[in-house]
């Protein structure tokens, strides 16, 4: 029987999560799904800049399994580009270390832990607030493995 896979750590969840080529409709391209964990992987690596060993750590991952899940990512993201399919971050084993919410009203967005409870925007005062974490089916999950960590 296979080991269970490790949940991976995302800092913080993607602000936008769906790409495609300008003017072709969505429902004639095929569909590549990256998955959180490989989106974070690319933000540490190639957005960020850490090495493999520096990246794996902020994963909490091994640095073998970052190498694989980079190459995966990469993989995908050449995919999306020469062949022109739609892109969606969506999936995988991940928790979040902090969340971030927007605001439907005036656009504002702010970076939170998951014990912060917001109901208005501290910009404008809206109500209408997203929760982006929530959005990816998290929250509670995260929260509680965030508790007493940094």
């Amino acid at each position: 029987m296979p080991r269970r896979k490790k949940n991976r750590i995302v800092n913080y969840p993607p602000i936008f999560t769906d790409f495609k080529p300008v003017g072709i409709q969505s429902r004639s391209l095929q569909e590549l799904i990256l998955s959180l964990d490989e989106y974070e992987a690319i933000r540490l690596a190639d957005f960020v800049g850490l090495n493999h060993i520096e990246a794996a750590e902020e994963m909490e991952i091994s640095r073998s399994t970052f190498t694989r899940l980079i190459l995966q990512a990469r993989k995908k993201l050449a995919d999306f580009l020469v062949n022109g399919k739609v892109l969606s971050i969506s999936g995988g084993n991940i928790h979040f270390r902090g969340n971030i919410i927007k605001c439907l009203n005036c656009g504002h967005m702010f970076n939170t832990k998951f014990q912060e409870n917001f109901t208005h925007c501290p910009s404008c005062g809206s109500s209408q607030l997203v929760d982006l974490a929530g959005g990816f089916g998290h929250g509670e999950c995260c929260g509680k493995r965030n508790r007493g960590r940094r």
